[in-house]
C-alpha cells in the first residue's frame, strides 16, 4: 500500500513536531519543514528511531522557497495528501506601540505564509481531486482579545481565507480544509512570544500599563485546563482525519469551546462575547 504523504510547516518544536511524530507513527511519510535546518535536531532524532520522516528546508516568507520545497516532494512522491500550515508567530503589543515592520512581519508569517503554501499544493491536489489542507489557527481567530489585536487579525484573515476556499474547492475539486482552533498550548511558542516582546522593547510605560498588568496577571493565574500540550492538540487533530467529511473548524479543548461559545452561538450585539472576554482575559 502506498504511503500517504504529508507536508508540515514549522516542525522544529511544539505542535509541528508533535504532528510529525504522530503522523509518522500512523504510517504516513512526513516531510517536516522549517526555515532553519539547524533547529531540526528533534526531527533528526525521530528519523533515527526509524520513522518515515524527511527534513526539508522551507521558508514560508518566500514563495520561491515554498515552491521549491513542494516541487521536491512532488518529484519524489508524485503526490501530497496533506498539508498542515503550522508555522506561525505570536505577537502581543498594542496597535499604538506596534511598528509597521512588526505587524507586517506577523501577517507575512501567519497569513501570507499559509497562503503561499496552499497556493503551491492546490494544483496537485486539485488534479487528483483529493487532499487535505489543515490550518493551525487559534481561538484568537474567532474571538478578539486584549493586546492581541494584530495577532488575532492575522488569524481572522486566515479563517476567512480557508472558509472561502471551502465553498468551492471542496465541492468542485474534492480538496478538504480544516481550521484548528486551540486555546493555549504549553510549548516553545509561548516562550518565543515573550522573548519577542522583550527583543522589541516590550510594553512601554504608558497609558496601557494597567491593561498590561491585568492581562499578564490573569495569564499567571489561569488554571492549567486552559493549556494543552502539543501532543494533546496533535491527538485531537489526527482523530479528525477519520471523519467524513472533514469538519471545517475544530476547537481542541473544552476550555476553547467555552471561550468561543458566544461567537459560535447567537449573540447579535456582541456584548456578551465582549464582556466574557474582558472577564477571562483581564479579570474585570
Amino acid at each position: 500500500m502506498t504511503k500517504q504523504i504529508a507536508v508540515i510547516t514549522g516542525t522544529s518544536t511544539g505542535l509541528g513536531l508533535a504532528l510529525t511524530e504522530k503522523l509518522a507513527n500512523e504510517g504516513w511519510k512526513v516531510y517536516a519543514t522549517m526555515r532553519n535546518l539547524e533547529k531540526g535536531q528533534s526531527v533528526r532524532d525521530l528519523q533515527q528511531s526509524g520513522l518515515s520522516i524527511e527534513l526539508l528546508q522551507l521558508d514560508v516568507q518566500s514563495q520561491e522557497s515554498v515552491d521549491q520545497a513542494i516541487q521536491k516532494v512532488i518529484d519524489q512522491e508524485g503526490q501530497i495528501d496533506l498539508l498542515v500550515n503550522n508555522a506561525g508567530i505570536g505577537y502581543i503589543k498594542t496597535t499604538e506601540q506596534s511598528t509597521e515592520k512588526e505587524y507586517i512581519n506577523v501577517f507575512d508569517i501567519n497569513t501570507f505564509g499559509a497562503i503561499r503554501c496552499t497556493k503551491a499544493v492546490l494544483p496537485y491536489m486539485r488534479e487528483r481531486k483529493q487532499g487535505k489542507v489543515v490550518a493551525i489557527s487559534s481561538v484568537g481567530g474567532l474571538v478578539g482579545q486584549p493586546l492581541n489585536e494584530i495577532y488575532c487579525a492575522t488569524k481572522f484573515a486566515l479563517e476567512g481565507y480557508y472558509e472561502s476556499l471551502a465553498t468551492y474547492v471542496t465541492p468542485y475539486f474534492g480538496v478538504e480544509f480544516m481550521i484548528v482552533e486551540p486555546g493555549g498550548i504549553s510549548s516553545e511558542f509561548a516562550n518565543s512570544v515573550l522573548e519577542g516582546m522583550a527583543s522589541n522593547g516590550g510594553f512601554y510605560k504608558d497609558d496601557f500599563e494597567p491593561v498590561v498588568n491585568d492581562y499578564m496577571g490573569t495569564r499567571t493565574d489561569r488554571s492549567d485546563n486552559i493549556y494543552q500540550t502539543p501532543s494533546e492538540v496533535a491527538e485531537v487533530v489526527l482523530a479528525q482525519f477519520n471523519t467524513n467529511p472533514l469538519p471545517l473548524r475544530i476547537r481542541t479543548s473544552e476550555w476553547a469551546e467555552r471561550f468561543c461559545q458566544y461567537k459560535t452561538k447567537e449573540d447579535p450585539t456582541g456584548l456578551i462575547q465582549t464582556k466574557e472576554v474582558v472577564k477571562q482575559m483581564l479579570g474585570k
